[in-house]
């Protein structure tokens, strides 16, 4: 059953299928939807690697995009969350 929350259907399932959250694949789904695969896939690989941030900035990241139980996580535990969010 479509949902009507998420705007690229069929990225959303592949995305499912390949292992993403019900949120990460929402997220990326409708952003594509919006801009367009080929602009939004631009845009990745800005970001630095997770391993060369400190486990502050790690901890900022989870913070803003709402990872839960950070603040007991240690540093690969909040490498992993980010990576899986």
């Amino acid at each position: 059953m479509p949902n009507s929350s998420i705007k690229d259907e069929k990225t959303y399932r592949k995305l499912r299928q390949e292992g993403a959250s019900e949120e990460k694949a929402a997220r990326i789904a409708n952003a594509s939807a919006g801009k367009g695969r080929k602009k939004v896939a631009s845009r990745g690989g800005r970001s630095g690697d997770y391993e060369d941030m400190t486990k502050q900035q790690l901890y900022d990241r989870a913070k803003k995009v709402g990872v839960k139980g950070r603040s007991s996580m240690s540093k690969s535990r909040l490498i992993d969350a980010l990576r899986n969010h």
